[in-house]
């Protein structure tokens, strides 16, 4: 089975998140576990120990590492990305996302639905961008993609 099956997020060095942050996280991490693919290749001719997949996800020297382990806890992978390509979709996430927030107590339906579309917008292309970061290194859809940006982005806060 190649998907994630638990997932554990190292946010132990960030301070405590807003009421919005931790929600979106408990809803990225409830529809991640619901539904997700994640598959790893073959390397150096011998293939990828198969999941399901127990993902450590954390921010180390300023890099975003992806912990892979078996259920039986065998190590499948580990990855450890430059934070760069991620920064500016993060930071304009942040910022619609707080629009948006605020839109949702004061606005009407209308302007909450365009700035929920410029919101989904930026989300899609994070989610992209992680894609376009793990080719070659795992394969994932872009459901997956865009629940675990929604997960970098909580890593984020406040770093």
């Amino acid at each position: 089975m190649s998907r994630i099956s638990n997932i554990t997020l190292d946010d132990s060095a960030l301070p405590p998140p807003t009421p919005e942050i931790e929600q979106e996280r408990r809803v990225a991490m409830f529809d991640l576990l619901e539904d997700n693919s994640l598959v790893l290749p073959a390397r150096d001719d011998r293939p990828a120990p198969g999941g399901p997949y127990h993902l450590d996800l954390s921010i180390r020297d300023k890099r975003l590492v992806f912990d892979l382990n078996t259920e039986g806890g065998e190590k499948a992978a580990e990855f450890h990305l430059s934070l760069g390509p991620f920064r500016q979709v993060v930071k304009d996430y942040f910022q619609i996302c707080a629009s948006y927030f605020d839109a949702v107590k004061k606005m009407p339906p209308s302007q909450i639905e365009a700035i929920d579309m410029a919101r989904r917008g930026i989300h899609n292309e994070g989610a992209r961008i992680l894609q376009e970061r793990l080719e070659g290194k795992a394969e994932i859809d872009i459901d997956t993609a865009r629940r675990l940006f929604t997960l970098i982005c909580v890593l984020h806060f406040g770093g």
